[in-house]
């Protein structure tokens, strides 16, 4: 009754002001049309059956999704703390947005955060500390099947395509890859001119839907790979087999999104869905894998060649390694994608639950190539929120040999984590197609602050090493991690991980590896 009362007193004095308007005053008109448009909304709630919030609340139900719609921004700037935000709290945010600008990042007054907390983790300092190296170590991506290595930073630009962001941070990133020397990864969207025309060094990546080197019917087309990867630009080549946010599915591109511009560089029909299915069909097994691979290093007149991976089971991983040994060939890296997810959108299911975080992932990577006695020839990448200088030294310390960074490279160009990447509504142009909110994104200045950002990062970890006593990352070791195991307790990574020794699984496989090493299969994936 108090709804049918509500919407009847907003008629009636809709219908007065309207009155009043016609026989007094125009002017009435001005309490008139609102009121009549609040009468008309709470008709329309009143018998709407979609929303049971409206059909109890007229008018005052709105009012709840409005706050819901606002909740994130008011989250994220009146309620989290400094250091207790996600994906990225906002002290990790600050110390990207300062680095990008220039300034200091620095913090008076101590750490806020409880020291003591279980799972907290601490660099071990040490009391003869070096000298910060005048020049950052770069890494020589190469096996002995590689005629044309390259040397990788320590820090460099993650996979995102041109699609998924706009072209003109897809200039900003490469032209700050440019300035600062160090790779950008193409993201599995294809090799557009946006990542090929500032002229910055490229890991090309391909996907499962073959993006840039697909024939019409989706397979793989060795004569456009040859072309495409014959660029200069293009220094590694790099097979996506899944990635963090969503490992094991494929990916759909509707085809209100697919322009004409994207249509040309993913080599797919204008305004047609294009679906990326979750497996590949360039092989089906683990030996396969590996020769697949040796393929593209050919097709690629010599240029490295590897593939990115969200760990799952360490039993497939071992049979990879089994066929790298069986064929006598390997891949001269590989990238470790962390379940933490990235800018992909993702099903939440999957972002929270399927996959190996970047950390353990790492170590099932390294201890497993160490234990077949292939660490030497293969170079692993980390990506996965890699946003300051201890996140380097800590994935360093963990396995890998360098980083790859995504959402902190979106940061130094704008991104404010507005969680919008899936939208096309980007607020600041980083994350869309419409061309009006890219302009948001200025390329020469932003890609100046991609190139103080990495250089600020790197230069971090410099220090931090140099702190710990070690002048070259090849000089960390486990024990200078610690984690506190409860409040009362604090181990290092020597302690709470199994390393494994060279060719230990090849000697004797230690008996927490044992089973799967034994069920390992080089000739079929299985867990």
């Amino acid at each position: 009754m108090l709804k049918i009362f509500l919407v009847a007193l907003l008629g009636s004095l809709a219908l007065a002001g309207a009155a009043a308007a016609v026989l007094a005053s125009p002017w009435w008109w001005v309490a008139a049309c609102p009121l009549l448009v609040l009468a008309l909304v709470a008709v329309h709630d009143l018998v709407q059956r979609r929303h049971s919030v409206l059909r109890n609340y007229p008018l005052l139900g709105h009012l709840r999704f409005a706050l819901e719609a606002l909740r994130p921004e008011l989250q994220q700037y009146f309620i989290e703390r400094n250091f207790d935000g996600r994906p990225f709290d906002r002290d990790t945010r600050s110390i990207v947005y300062e680095r990008a600008k220039g300034t200091d990042a620095e913090e008076p007054f101590g750490t806020e955060l409880d020291l003591y907390r279980t799972g907290g983790e601490f660099l071990t300092p040490s009391m003869a500390p070096r000298s910060v190296p005048t020049e950052a170590p770069r890494v020589r991506i190469g096996g002995p099947e590689c005629t044309r290595p390259y040397d990788m930073a320590l820090l460099n630009v993650s996979a995102m395509s041109f699609g998924s962001l706009s072209a003109n941070a897809v200039l900003a990133l490469n032209t700050g890859a440019r300035l600062g020397g160090f790779a950008h990864d193409t993201g599995e969207g294809g090799l557009s001119e946006y990542h090929l025309r500032p002229g910055g060094d490229l890991v090309w990546e391909i996907g499962t839907g073959y993006f840039g080197c697909r024939t019409d019917d989706g397979d793989f087309d060795e004569r456009q790979f040859a072309e495409k990867a014959a660029h200069e630009q293009v220094k590694c080549v790099s097979l996506k087999i899944s990635q963090g946010a969503k490992p094991g599915i494929g990916g759909v591109l509707p085809g209100a999104k697919v322009n004409t511009e994207i249509a040309a560089v993913r080599g797919v029909p204008q305004g047609e869905t294009v679906i990326s299915p979750p497996f590949h069909r360039v092989y089906s097994t683990p030996r396969e894998l590996v020769r697949f691979l040796a393929r593209m290093r050919e097709l690629a007149d010599g240029k490295p060649v590897g593939f990115k991976l969200c760990v799952g089971s360490r039993r497939e991983f071992l049979a990879v390694c089994k066929a790298m040994l069986e064929e006598g060939s390997a891949p001269d890296f590989i990238t470790v994608d962390g379940a933490e997810g990235g800018t992909g959108a993702a099903p939440l299911e999957f972002a929270d639950n399927v996959g190996l975080p970047l950390g353990e992932g790492l170590m099932a990577v390294h201890n497993a190539l160490v234990g077949v006695g292939l660490r030497d020839r293969v170079r692993i990448g980390a990506s996965g929120k890699v946003a300051t200088g201890s996140d380097l030294v800590k994935r360093l310390l963990q396995g890998a040999d360098y980083t790859n960074s995504a959402r902190a490279m979106m940061f130094a160009i704008g991104c404010i984590q507005a969680q919008r990447c899936h939208t096309n509504a980007c607020p600041v142009g980083v994350a869309t197609q419409d061309e009006r909110r890219a302009r948001a994104v200025d390329v020469p200045d932003k890609s100046q602050r991609v190139r103080r950002y990495q250089q600020a990062t790197v230069n971090s970890a410099l220090q931090i090493m140099a702190s710990m006593g070690v002048d070259d990352p090849r000089g960390l070791r486990p024990h200078m991690l610690l984690q506190r195991v409860n409040p009362h307790t604090v181990r290092s990574y020597a302690e709470l991980h199994e390393w494994l020794t060279p060719g230990q699984l090849l000697a004797s496989a230690p008996s927490s590896w044992a089973a799967d090493w034994t069920a390992a299969d080089p000739d079929r994936f299985t867990h």
